[in-house]
């Protein structure tokens, strides 16, 4: 790849392998980069272990979304999932298992994917995308099973609440739903840019990321990041972070967040930011935080470069596609 593609290039997805050693990051070129964590990690680590042990083609157009399941790694990108063996990518082989399209409407729209989430409870996938509708497919049979509808523009982010049978569905349309997902039907929407303390007309009603965590809900994007109480579905804090986030999620007593701006946010529940740790993209998209022995947060976004984090408080380094 030359200088100039480099220069453009923005990493969108990442994924860890099952066991933590290893990291999937997928970019805007539909490429898939593997990297050894635990080589990058190691005391006697060179330049060479910050650098792919693998990269290739895996969609034509970018890679927006990676899942890990328990033995594969999940893509997606226009239209299509694949799914490739983490055994095999580990031995550089890429060869997809399989490749699935949802069941669109017509055959001349591709829309992209932009997320996928896993409930392990019935071992079914669920996707959310450009053409507003969230399919559901069995991971054992590849058969998609359902479609929930009800978002009217394209949908950006998911999450499960397992213990519930949930699933929370955030879109370009400004609104959360809640769905039962056994049923398929929408049990709760919440127009989040209606809220006053979120509403940031400035920047769109957008719904650009969604974490849960029992009974909470982070959301932002458009509307300012927020910290909701599900059972009374009322936002608790409003985060005064300026640029539109594209991540968040729970860890420990804090919240962590990227997105426009650069930085990794530390944000306490009571709403205030703690710190903000500046990264080499000069946007963030995507942040993984990996709970094995490898303990790491890797942040992705406008650059070649992922950096990698085995602290909270600042980058140890960076991985270089």
């Amino acid at each position: 790849m030359g200088p100039v593609e480099l220069l453009h290039m923005s990493v969108y997805s990442q994924s860890f392998s099952p066991c933590g050693r290893f990291l999937a990051a997928g970019n805007n070129y539909g490429e898939i980069s593997v990297f050894s964590l635990s080589a990058a990690l190691s005391p006697d680590a060179s330049e060479a272990s910050q650098k792919p042990i693998l990269t290739f083609t895996a969609h034509d157009g970018p890679v927006f979304s990676l899942l890990s399941t328990d033995s594969h790694l999940l893509s997606a990108g226009n239209g299509e999932i694949s799914a490739w063996s983490w055994v095999e990518l580990i031995k550089r082989n890429t060869k997809a298992v399989w490749t699935r399209r949802p069941n669109y409407k017509t055959s001349l729209e591709i829309p992209e994917i932009n997320t996928m989430v896993l409930s392990l409870k019935d071992n079914s996938l669920f996707v959310g995308g450009g053409d507003n509708n969230i399919h559901m497919m069995d991971l054992e049979t590849g058969v998609f099973k359902s479609t929930l509808q009800g978002h009217s523009d394209y949908i950006h982010c998911l999450a499960v609440r397992e213990r519930e049978g949930e699933l929370l569905s955030g879109a370009e349309d400004g609104a959360v739903r809640i769905w039962d997902s056994r049923t398929g039907r929408s049990v709760h929407c919440v127009e989040i840019y209606k809220y006053e303390e979120c509403s940031r007309p400035q920047f769109g009603k957008w719904i650009g990321c969604l974490a849960t965590d029992s009974d909470w809900m982070l959301c932002g994007g458009g509307p300012s990041l927020s910290l909701w109480h599900l059972r009374s579905l009322s936002p608790t804090s409003v985060f005064p972070i300026l640029g539109c986030q594209r991540q968040a999620a729970f860890y420990q007593d804090l919240i962590l967040s990227v997105g426009e701006g650069g930085s990794l946010n530390h944000c306490l529940l009571s709403g205030e930011v703690k710190a903000q740790i500046p990264c080499t993209p000069p946007c963030l998209n995507t942040l993984a935080l990996n709970g094995t022995e490898q303990r790491v947060l890797t942040l992705g976004g406008s650059s070649d470069q992922i950096d990698v984090f085995t602290n909270l408080s600042y980058r140890a380094f960076s991985l270089s596609f």
